[in-house]
């Protein structure tokens, strides 16, 4: 009897034995070293770029939300913040129009784009929005907060 499979190892042979009974190719295995790639997660440069080169995409979006955190912690709260939701939207565009862009490719791209737009417009608007001085008025925040605290 073979030895079962550790977790993380295909188990070729198993496999191989039922598509020879059953006639049938299986696309995945019980056991299988990796999950499918989402759309567009391929290497952004070709094999032959360094590590660094391959992953720019998501090197361009986890710059502009360290840049936006270092604003923010020194003491410049709303451009640290707009700068964060920015660096997002920045994410959703170029996960939008570009056809490989490495590990900013975490869902489907729709899903992926959907999620980066929501999270910067809302990080955004919230920013401009914050007191004292808000840049964005938004009239009805005020009865809310008056009645859910007051």
């Amino acid at each position: 009897m073979p030895a079962e499979p550790e977790p993380g190892e295909v188990a070729t042979g198993e496999v191989a034995a039922d598509e020879a009974a059953t006639g049938r190719h299986h696309r995945y295995a019980l056991w299988t070293r990796t999950t499918a790639r989402p759309e567009g997660g391929g290497r952004a440069a070709g094999r032959d770029a360094s590590a660094p080169a391959r992953q720019w995409p998501i090197l361009v979006v986890l710059g502009g939300v360290a840049l936006g955190l270092v604003l923010t912690a020194a003491d410049h709260f709303r451009a640290g913040t707009v700068l964060v939701g920015a660096a997002l939207l920045v994410g959703a565009a170029m996960r939008f129009a570009l056809p490989s862009v490495g590990m900013l490719a975490v869902r489907s791209r729709f899903t992926d784009v959907f999620t980066y737009l929501v999270l910067g417009t809302g990080i955004v608007l919230l920013a401009l929005m914050v007191q004292p001085d808000p840049i964005l008025d938004v009239p009805f925040l005020e009865d809310i907060i008056r009645f859910s605290v007051r």
